[in-house]
Order: structure tokens, then C-alpha cells, then sequence
């Protein structure tokens, strides 16, 4: 497993090897009283790699801290097998390929989780886009039919549309039936936005990203869905229509990239400048919203880990659409779990696209060499 003893760099990410019948346990355990019968240990093939965990190792996640602390075990989702479970555990055998999400604990290769945190891996789903699915698609589910909620026709802007949330967001709106204008910081993730379906798409490296989004929707939009912060928090407001909703699930351009510190530590100026960008933050005026008949939202997926019935919607409407074809998984790129602070840099530095993983095929060849298990 991959634990964080205390705030900083990738040398943060220590990897500490599980005990034979270890395993890792989410704050999920913490937060609400569960039966122990209830619980399923779950072998696991990958996990998926969040932004949010980065700032988990930065010490900035306000949950992590809440409900953790130090040493932290980060990750939000994985795919496995079910290795042992609880008497009441009915809806599952043993040998089962599942995945899921926790409230932290994923990078490891094994974890115990409660039942109604897992699901059927389906077939429409490697192990490595399974591990990478959950977290994104509730997510931008979340964002897009509790907060949002569009009718059919709607114009919807999507910024970062390339990225994991980005990228469900585009398909669910397009299968919601609305126009969907796409943000690309990059020429060469222009076609795949495209080929996710966007309407149109936005090159920021090419194009003035506003009055290009003013050229397709000119009397403004009824959703827009920002991550990235200060850099773009304002505009994005000024551009959503009357009756319209800006829903905010980030805040990327807040904080460092990999390029500014080569140990992935935040140095004493990144400091200052994160306490700017907090200070240059726009704040919304309920009067002015009131009579611009505005809204804007926001939420954090890792405060809503108890809400069961939520988690039981979202990801049977989720996997009902990727069983049609409709909503399918991004590029997937792999990383060994030893090497989780090279995916952490990949992934501060805004250049990759789709889903980042780590998976653990290096310890179940181990296994199978040792005449163990692989399935």
C-alpha cells in the first residue's frame, strides 16, 4: 500500500507492503456505525488516481483532514475481487470481480470497504477503466442531475472536457439530449472531446476562449461546469444565462504544477501565490444573483460517501448507459502502484487526458509465480 506520513513532495507517497491478510479500510468505517458483518475485503487489480489526491499529499483536502489525518492512505476508487466478506453479505461471492469507492484507502492491494460500495464489474469494463470509473462518473452524475439539472436543448460549457469528470460530463449531457461546448487547454485533445461529442470545442492554446464561446451561444448558458478555480471562476459566471447555474467541483488553477517544483512539494512562493489566488477568488453577491436570476453550486463528492441512496442511482443509471454503448471510459494510462508519484506528476502537470491507474499486476505475478490466484 501507498501511504502519505505527512504533507509534501512525491517522496511523500511511501509504499509499505501489506501483511498477508492486511488490508486498508477508508474513514468510511469512522463516519457512520456499520456492521462488521456488512463488510467486504476486496483483492484489489487497480485503483484510480484523482487530482484530489494530490492535494491529499499536499495536506490541502479538507476531508482528508477531517476525517484522517496522518499517515493517510489516498484513493477513491479501485476494481478487485471479493477476497472475504461478512455473514450479511448476501449480493456478492467469493471470486467475484467487483469495484468501487471509498472514503480513502485505495491505493493498496487490498482493501475493506462496506457492501453498498461495490458493484458487479460489468463486462462493458476492463479491470483498469473499472478502477478509473466511479469517482469521475458520480461526480459529474452528481453535478449534472442533482446540482445542474438541464433540460433537453440546454447549452452546457465544460471546461477542462478532456479530463475524467470533464469527459462524463460531456457524455451525460449529450445523453440528457443538450448542446455541449467543450474547453481544451491543448490542440491535440481536441479530437477527442469531439469524438466524446461535443457540439463544438474550444482550443485555448488557438482561440480567446470567451468571445469564442459567446460566438456559439451568444445570449449565455444555462449550464456551466468550472474546476479550475480563480483562473476562470468569474467569467464563467458572467456567461451563464438568466435561469442559468454555474456548478463549481474545483479548483485546479489555484494550486502548483509539477513544473514549478521538481520534488512536488509547494516551495514558500507557492505559498504566496496560492494565498493571491485565494484572495482573488470572486465571491457572489446573493442580491446580485437574486436580480441576474443566477445560481452558482458547489460540492465535494468525498463529504457524500454516506448518502447510499445517492450511490445506488447514480451508478445504476451510470452503468445502465455503459451497458447500452452510450457512456463509455476515456483514454485509461497505467502506472505500476510503486510509481504512484510519477502519476502524480503526470497528472499536476495538465497534459494528460482521460484516466490515470495504478494497478497491482506486479504483486499478483508474484502471487502466480508462487502458485497463487491470478484471476
Amino acid at each position: 500500500m501507498i501511504q502519505i506520513p505527512s504533507p509534501g513532495g512525491y517522496d511523500k507517497l511511501v509504499y509499505e507492503p501489506l501483511s498477508d491478510d492486511g488490508y486498508t479500510e477508508g474513514a468510511n468505517i469512522k463516519l457512520e456505525d456499520i456492521d462488521e458483518e456488512d463488510l467486504v475485503t476486496i483483492k484489489t487489480y487497480a485503483c484510480g488516481v484523482n487530482y484530489a489526491d494530490v492535494c491529499i499529499r499536499w495536506g490541502l483536502y479538507e476531508s482528508a483532514k477531517k476525517f484522517v489525518g496522518w499517515p493517510i492512505t489516498p484513493g477513491f476508487e479501485f476494481s478487485g475481487q471479493v477476497e472475504r466478506k461478512g455473514k450479511n453479505v448476501k449480493e456478492y461471492e467469493i471470486g467475484q470481480k467487483v469495484f468501487g469507492v471509498s472514503l480513502f484507502g485505495g491505493y493498496t492491494e487490498r482493501i475493506r470497504v462496506p457492501k453498498h460500495q461495490i458493484f458487479p464489474l460489468p463486462d462493458n469494463l476492463d479491470r483498469y477503466e473499472a478502477a478509473g470509473f466511479p469517482t469521475v462518473a458520480i461526480t459529474a452524475w452528481y453535478g449534472m442531475f442533482e446540482q445542474a439539472r438541464p433540460r433537453p436543448g440546454s447549452w452546457v460549457l465544460v471546461h477542462s472536457a478532456a479530463g475524467g469528470v470533464g469527459s462524463m460530463l460531456v457524455q451525460l449531457a449529450k445523453i440528457h439530449g443538450c448542446h455541449v461546448v467543450g474547453v481544451v487547454g491543448a490542440s491535440y485533445k481536441v479530437d477527442l472531446v469531439k469524438n466524446l461529442g461535443c457540439d463544438h470545442v474550444i482550443d485555448k492554446s488557438k482561440n480567446d476562449l470567451w468571445k469564442t464561446a459567446e460566438s456559439f451561444c451568444p445570449k449565455g448558458y444555462q449550464v456551466v461546469f468550472d474546476a479550475n478555480g480563480v483562473a476562470t471562476l468569474q467569467e464563467s459566471y458572467n456567461h451563464v444565462a438568466s435561469g442559468g447555474r454555474l456548478v463549481i467541483y474545483g479548483f485546479h488553477t489555484m494550486l502548483p504544477k509539477s513544473s514549478e517544483s521538481a520534488s512536488g512539494a509547494i516551495s514558500v512562493w507557492q505559498w504566496v501565490k496560492m494565498g493571491w489566488n485565494y484572495k482573488s477568488t470572486p465571491a457572489f453577491n446573493p442580491l446580485q444573483m437574486t436580480n441576474e436570476n443566477k445560481s452558482v453550486m458547489a460540492f465535494n463528492l468525498s463529504f457524500l460517501f454516506d448518502q447510499r441512496e445517492m450511490l445506488k442511482e447514480s451508478m445504476a443509471q451510470l452503468l445502465g448507459w455503459v451497458k447500452e454503448g452510450r457512456l463509455k471510459v476515456t483514454k485509461v494510462t497505467k502506472y505500476p502502484l510503486k510509481e504512484a508519484g510519477r502519476a502524480h506528476k503526470d497528472l499536476e502537470s495538465g497534459q494528460t487526458m482521460g484516466k490515470l491507474v495504478l494497478t497491482m499486476d506486479e504483486f499478483e505475478l508474484k502471487m502466480s509465480e508462487g502458485g497463487g490466484d491470478k484471476n
